[in-house]
C-alpha cells in the first residue's frame, strides 16, 4: 500500500498535475482578493490544461541531468506519459481557448511567452540560439507565472485596473522570482553545461544571496503596502507567510536538492497563501 501511495504521489508531482492545481488556485486567489467576480470554469480549465501542456512539453524535451534527480529519471522512464499528457493538455487548452476566445490576444501573448521559455530545448538551430540571450530566464519565467495568474484574470474580468492590482502583481512576481532563484541555483551546473546563461550562473555566491534578499524585500514591501489600499491585516499577514517560509529554508534548499523539497514545497509556496485564505473562508 505504501509503495502505491508513493508512486501515486510521484505521478501527481512529476506529471505536473500538482503544479497545474497550484496555478488554478492562484487564479482563484486573484479573483477572491482583487475582483468582484468569480473566475469562470472555462478560464480555470484553460489554465489547468495549458499548464499541463507546457510543463509536459518542457519535461519531454529535458535531457539527463548532471545532478541526481528523481524527476529527471522519472521523465526519462515515462516519456510516454509526458507525451500523452502534453497532447491531453494541448487538446484541453484549445477547447477552452475557443470558449474564451474573445480574449484571444491577451491569452495568445501568455501562450507565446510560455513557449519561448521551453523553446531553447528544441533541436532546431534557431531555437538553440535563444540560449545565448537567456540571461534573464528566471525573471522571464516569474513574469509568465505572474501574468497568467494575476494580470490575465483581471483582463478577462473586464474590471478597471487599480493600484492594489499593481501591488499584488509585484508581490506575486517577487515571491515567485525568489523561489525561482533557488531552482536556478540548483540547476546551475546543467545550465552551464547546456550553454544557458542566467544571472545565477553569472553571479558568485554573495551576488546570488543579495539578489534573493532584494527580491524578498520588494515582495515584503509591495505586500505590506496592500494594507493602505483596503486590505486587512489578516490578508497582508497571510500573503507574507510563503515569503517568510522561503526565507527560512533558503540555506537548507541551497544544500538539499531533494525533488520533493523543490517541486512539492517550493512550488507549493506559490499557492500557499491562496490555500490558507480558502481554508479560512471554509
Amino acid at each position: 500500500m505504501k509503495e502505491y501511495t508513493i508512486k501515486f504521489f510521484q505521478f501527481c508531482l512529476f506529471s505536473s498535475l500538482y503544479i497545474a492545481l497550484c496555478a488554478v488556485l492562484m487564479v482563484y486567489q486573484t479573483h477572491s482578493l482583487l475582483l468582484t467576480t468569480k473566475p469562470s470554469a472555462d478560464f480555470l480549465l484553460f489554465v489547468f490544461f495549458s499548464t499541463i501542456c507546457s510543463y509536459n512539453f518542457h519535461w519531454y524535451l529535458t535531457p539527463v541531468s548532471l545532478a541526481s534527480s528523481q524527476r529527471v529519471q522519472w521523465a526519462q522512464q515515462h516519456k510516454g506519459w509526458h507525451l500523452f499528457l502534453y497532447f491531453i493538455g494541448l487538446i484541453g487548452s484549445i477547447v477552452f481557448f475557443f470558449r474564451i476566445r474573445q480574449h484571444w490576444f491577451a491569452i495568445s501573448f501568455s501562450a507565446l511567452l510560455t513557449f519561448l521559455y521551453s523553446a531553447p530545448k528544441l533541436p532546431q538551430v534557431f531555437f538553440k540560439e535563444l540560449k545565448r540571450i537567456a540571461i534573464g530566464k528566471t525573471i522571464f519565467l516569474s513574469f509568465v507565472w505572474m501574468y497568467v495568474t494575476t494580470v490575465l484574470p483581471v483582463i478577462i474580468s473586464g474590471e478597471t485596473w487599480k493600484m492594489d492590482f499593481t501591488l499584488f502583481s509585484c508581490s506575486r512576481l517577487f515571491l515567485i522570482y525568489a523561489i525561482c532563484i533557488l531552482f536556478d541555483y540548483r540547476d546551475r551546473a546543467d545550465d552551464k553545461n547546456d550553454g544557458i546563461k542566467s544571472m545565477i550562473t553569472y553571479f558568485n555566491e554573495r551576488g546570488i544571496n543579495n539578489l534573493f534578499t532584494i527580491s524578498l524585500s520588494f515582495f515584503a514591501l509591495t505586500t505590506v503596502a496592500l494594507y493602505w489600499y483596503g486590505h486587512s491585516v489578516f490578508t497582508v499577514a497571510t500573503l507574507l507567510v510563503p515569503g517568510i517560509i522561503v526565507a527560512a529554508i533558503y540555506n537548507i534548499a541551497k544544500k538539499n536538492f531533494s525533488d520533493y523539497l523543490y517541486y512539492f514545497v517550493l512550488d507549493g509556496l506559490m499557492m500557499l497563501s491562496g490555500l490558507l485564505m480558502l481554508i479560512e473562508r471554509i
